[in-house]
């Protein structure tokens, strides 16, 4: 069996005082919370490993026999003896005579009156302290809430496709849910595709436990924002291709730009290039959390050539070449 120094899983040495313990306890619990942490799936398991070392630490006469133990056991390493050779039966915690009226549960049973998985603890602790008080315990020291009573209903992923326009200017959908249940999820300015929309209290429904509920679980909507026929989104930023006359390039001029939200006109110099881009500063999408503030349009003109020209045309341009050369 695994020996867990409860100790180092809460951050404190072995003459920490209750105060000392107790602050260690709440700052890790609740950064590891697993309300806080839906997408850490480790968070739980952390979360029970700190819950069950403060059930002992917290407790005095638990926190004696734990370090009775504490010491035997490296006593015995020291030794070079195996785990699995170690003699458990005296730490093996008895149910005291006449400690009043017990029956036989079912592990459905246990499970509905104790939270089952998220409010179990380790066979270390189990075999030292016995299961189904340290159960007790944990329900009864949690400054948390009931967490082992009733479980959270379980969250719900649901894909949900915009338009680059309702990821700029912000959007909705209204949901129905087999239940019958409609609600209106508002998508807000700047998401792009990955990005998660929280409804809290919108997921599956509850599971029940002797001490109440959990509540509902959340919803999450995971947007995908569309291709755009003419925009190329980049983060926050815009880039589209825009074509201009050959004479325009050739000779400079002014030309109009239309970016998502509006036209402007943008001033081409003499002699440019086709391929070459031109930064327009706060023309691109709004920043998610702060819509106030926008990326930028970069636009890419690409010089259209005259076609289908005349003879006429024709001999103009070589008298052009000519005259350049």
């Amino acid at each position: 069996m695994e020996y867990k120094d409860y100790y180092q899983t809460l951050g404190v040495g072995k003459t920490a005082n209750q105060a000392e313990i107790k602050k260690a306890y709440r700052k890790l619990a609740r950064k590891y919370h697993p309300d806080v942490n839906p997408d850490d799936p480790n968070a739980e398991e952390k979360f029970k490993d700190i819950n069950e070392a403060y059930q002992v630490l917290s407790d005095e006469d638990k926190r004696q026999k734990y370090d009775r133990f504490g010491s035997q056991w490296q006593q015995y390493q020291q030794r070079g003896g195996r785990s699995e050779d170690f003699d458990w039966s005296q730490w093996t915690t008895q149910r005291q005579p006449g400690g009043g009226q017990y029956r036989t549960v079912s592990q459905e049973e246990f499970e509905q009156m104790f939270g089952g998985g998220l409010g179990g603890f380790s066979d270390f602790f189990e075999t030292l302290f016995g299961g189904m008080g340290g159960a007790r315990s944990a329900r009864r020291t949690n400054p948390f809430g009931d967490y082992q009573a009733g479980q959270r209903g379980q969250d719900i992923e649901h894909k949900v496709q915009i338009s680059l326009e309702e990821a700029f200017h912000g959007t909705s959908r209204l949901l129905t849910f087999e239940d019958g249940r409609r609600i209106e999820a508002k998508i807000p300015p700047g998401v792009r595709t990955g990005s998660k929309v929280r409804l809290s209290g919108q997921g599956a429904g509850v599971t029940r436990g002797a001490g109440g509920s959990r509540g509902a679980g959340d919803l999450y909507l995971k947007v995908d924002v569309a291709a755009h026929p003419k925009f190329k989104r980049d983060g926050d930023d815009l880039r589209i291709d825009l074509p201009i006359s050959f004479f325009t390039a050739l000779l400079g001029g002014e030309v109009r730009v239309a970016a998502i939200d509006k036209e402007v006109t943008l001033t081409i110099p003499p002699g440019t290039d086709s391929g070459k881009t031109f930064r327009l500063n706060g023309l691109g999408m709004p920043k998610l959390g702060d819509p106030q503030k926008r990326g930028n349009l970069f636009v890419t003109v690409q010089v259209q050539v005259p076609k289908n020209l005349t003879d006429e045309q024709k001999k103009q341009f070589l008298a052009l070449k000519k005259a350049m050369e």
